[in-house]
Formats: C-alpha cells, sequence, structure tokens
C-alpha cells in the first residue's frame, strides 16, 4: 500500500517500522561561516566585519561571506563585483584552503576522538549518531559537551541541530546558527517543520522553490498537504521525496567516515601509437570524469599525476601540487603540462594514466576563488546532465570518435 495511506500510523503505532523511523539520536554539526571564522582567527581585526572569501578578478565569484555581509544580501555564488555594490565596505579575501583543511581536520580528530558513530559530510560539516546514549549520558548534555571542547581547542564557532533524523537536525542546525543549538524532541517534528519556508528543506533549489510557489506551496505545512501522486506527477521521483520531507522522514543512516586519499583512472592501447592528439584527447576525457567524480562525492584535489608507461613496458610518473580544484578545465592545463614535461623519450606509448590526490572534503563552491559565474553555470549544467541522463552523455566533441576506433598510427 502506498506510503500516504499509512503515514499515520507510522506516526502512531509502536510496530517496529516506526520504532526503525524514529528511535534514532543524530547530531548534526555544522561550523558557522567556516572559511570567514577561519580568517578572523588568523586575523582578529576582521571581527564584527562584512567579509567576502572570493575571488578578486571582476568576474570573481563569493564563495562565502560572514554574516555581518550577509544582511546587506550578499550569498555564495554571487559574483563579487555586485556582491560589492551591495556592501561597498566589505573586505574581500582571495582565501587559503591550506588552512581551512588544517582546521577542518583538528575538528575532524576532536569528533572522531570521542562519538560512536560519525559522518563528514563536507569540509565543514558532520552527522553523528548518538542512538542509545540517552540511557547513559544524555544525548544533548553530550552534545552541548562536544561542542564546548569543539569551540574551546579550534576556537572556531559551531552550532548543532538534534533530532530523530538527518533531515530536521540539519534543518535545526540551520534555525541555531549563529553559534547556537536547537533540539527537537521525538514526537514534535512536524511542529518544528510545519511553519517553517519550503526553502528550508535540504535539496530545494532555485527551480523547485519557484514552481512551488507557482503552485502556491511556500510552507512546509502546504507542502505536506499535497497528494503524493499530485508531487509524483509535477516532479517526478523526486516527488516523493518532496512528500517524505515535509513529514519529517529520513531514514538515510550514518556512513561511517573513512579519507579517500587518491582517485585515478588508466588506459592501455590496444596498439601503442605515438598520435599525441589521440592521447591528449584519451586525457581530456579522463580529467573530465575524475573532476565530476570528485565534485559528485564532494571533494577537491591539490595534486595531479599523469603517468607514461611505454611500448618496453618502463614507466615514468610526474606530478604537481596545485591550489584546491574541482574544476576540469584547470586540472586539464596542469595535466597537458605534466605530460609534456614527462614525455621525452618520444618511443610508442602503452599506457597512460591520471591521478588525483591530497584530497578533501568540500562542496565545490569553495573552488570559486577563480571561477567565473559562467563557468559556473556550464559545469553545474552539465553535472546535472551527466547526473540525469548519464555521465557518457555529454563529453568534449575532441573525444567523441576516439572511443569508436582503435589509435591511429603516427602521421
Amino acid at each position: 500500500m502506498y506510503l500516504a495511506e499509512n503515514i499515520d500510523k507510522i506516526w502512531t503505532n509502536n510496530s517496529s517500522m516506526s520504532e526503525k523511523l524514529f528511535d534514532r539520536a543524530i547530531l548534526h554539526m555544522d561550523l558557522d561561516s567556516f572559511f570567514v571564522s577561519v580568517e578572523c582567527l588568523k586575523n582578529s581585526e576582521f571581527k564584527g566585519k562584512p567579509i567576502i572569501i572570493g575571488g578578486k578578478s571582476n568576474r570573481g565569484v563569493v564563495a562565502s561571506c560572514s554574516y555581518e555581509a550577509r544582511r546587506f544580501g550578499v550569498h555564495s555564488a554571487m559574483p563579487v563585483k555586485m556582491a560589492l555594490r551591495l556592501c561597498p565596505q566589505a573586505i574581500v579575501l582571495r582565501g587559503d584552503m591550506d588552512s581551512y583543511s588544517k582546521y577542518s581536520k583538528l575538528v575532524t580528530e576532536i569528533i572522531a576522538e570521542d562519538a560512536p558513530v560519525y559522518e563528514k559530510a563536507s569540509i565543514d560539516e558532520f552527522y553523528l549518531d548518538l542512538s542509545g546514549m540517552d540511557e547513559h549520558f544524555g544525548c544533548f548534555k553530550w552534545s552541548l559537551n562536544l561542542r564546548e571542547q569543539i569551540i574551546k581547542e579550534s576556537g572556531l564557532p559551531i552550532s548543532f541541530g538534534l533530532s530523530v533524523n538527518k533531515l530536521v537536525s540539519k534543518v535545526g542546525t540551520g534555525e541555531s546558527k549563529p553559534n547556537g543549538t536547537k533540539q527537537v524532541v521525538k514526537g514534535t517534528e512536524k511542529g518544528f517543520l510545519f511553519p517553517l519556508s519550503v526553502k528550508k528543506i535540504p535539496g530545494i533549489g532555485k527551480e523547485t522553490y519557484k514552481k512551488l510557489s507557482f503552485m502556491g506551496v511556500r510552507t512546509i505545512k502546504t507542502l505536506s498537504e499535497i497528494p503524493p501522486r499530485l508531487l509524483e506527477r509535477e516532479f517526478g521521483k523526486s516527488g516523493k521525496k518532496l512528500w517524505e520531507k515535509s513529514h519529517a522522514i529520513d531514514t538515510t543512516p550514518i556512513v561511517p567516515y573513512s579519507e579517500q586519499k587518491s582517485m585515478s583512472k588508466e588506459r592501455t592501447f590496444t596498439e601503442d601509437t605515438l598520435n599525441i592528439n589521440f592521447i591528449r584527447n584519451i586525457m581530456l576525457r579522463m580529467v573530465d570524469d575524475l573532476s565530476f567524480d570528485l565534485r559528485a562525492s564532494g571533494k577537491l584535489c591539490s595534486c595531479v599525476t599523469v603517468k607514461i608507461r611505454y611500448a618496453d613496458f618502463n614507466t615514468y610518473t610526474k606530478q604537481k601540487h596545485i591550489h584546491y580544484t574541482a574544476n576540469e578545465n584547470v586540472m586539464s592545463q596542469h595535466i597537458a603540462e605534466l605530460f609534456d614535461s614527462l614525455f621525452e623519450r618520444r618511443q610508442l606509448i602503452r599506457l597512460v594514466g591520471i591521478k588525483f590526490s591530497g584530497l578533501v572534503h568540500g562542496s565545490y563552491q569553495i573552488n570559486l576563488f577563480d571561477d567565473t559565474v559562467k563557468d559556473i553555470s556550464l559545469m553545474q549544467q552539465k553535472d546535472w546532465i551527466r547526473n540525469r541522463f548519464g555521465q557518457d552523455k555529454i563529453i568534449r566533441a575532441a573525444y567523441m570518435d576516439e572511443r569508436k576506433r582503435k589509435p591511429p598510427k603516427e602521421e
């Protein structure tokens, strides 16, 4: 039977399904305006001032901003030029990913030392499963102690939300910011969510919000009253998820954190080749695929490596440390430079490979220091097509014929 017809039973009975859905204790922690907070630790003169982290060129984009800047309407992904029109007195800083990674690692170590199970969702965001701890310590009290320890040892402000699932806890964190706490007691999830704007639901972007507004849906309560079949008709498969979220339903588990060190791709040719154009196009495709995987997993890369194996099986590698990025255009340039400097023997090539390492967690917006609005928009559209239709549905024109034929002989 469809979930809509059973939701009241789920919330009121004592079935095993109800226990599974609502007997957890999930803590969501989020460092407040993380980049700005780190900059304020490095320079106390920045405290209380409108700060913008982003590219300083005329086409630069805001990666993060202080709460003082947000009061003027400044927000992430906005062109810096527009942000300065809204807030001319703002201080623009380029950003220091090495420092941000250092502090993120420090906070992660503090959490890892005490948390029973935790998931690092991004460079500044964490989920912890505290289920069962109420019998011994009290989940809220334990969360307060952990928060105080993080603030004391890192000097960074951090907010948290505590509830029965990831969804409600994340919304709770947002409502407690800046530097606050929020506990949504079991059984009060709907009462907490219903008055809020649908924009507060994680995953609802500009287009979805625009469509919901056109339908007259602006609060979560109104969204919860729409039949799920209607939402599925309007939004496809995500319609059911919208309905579940509006009813505070989220069974997403905590995924134990493990640090991925690198990601790589290799290509062994069917015939050894010296056709450089063919090899470059293959490597471009590798960069595109790996960069998409980086962004999809919420990671950035700080080191790129090129590998060449010749026909005689001698293998050579060369690497280069770069600024943190997940932009294939930036990485393609570095890969091309490494290949040119590595390919000196002028012998037939049997295999080429690329590796991205020095990975850190972080949403793609961390990479906005050098990007333009046009670059970001193009990349987001390409990622959307790949996510919806498959990774091979949009590729560079130069690569189109290479996947259908053997490497050509040297001209």
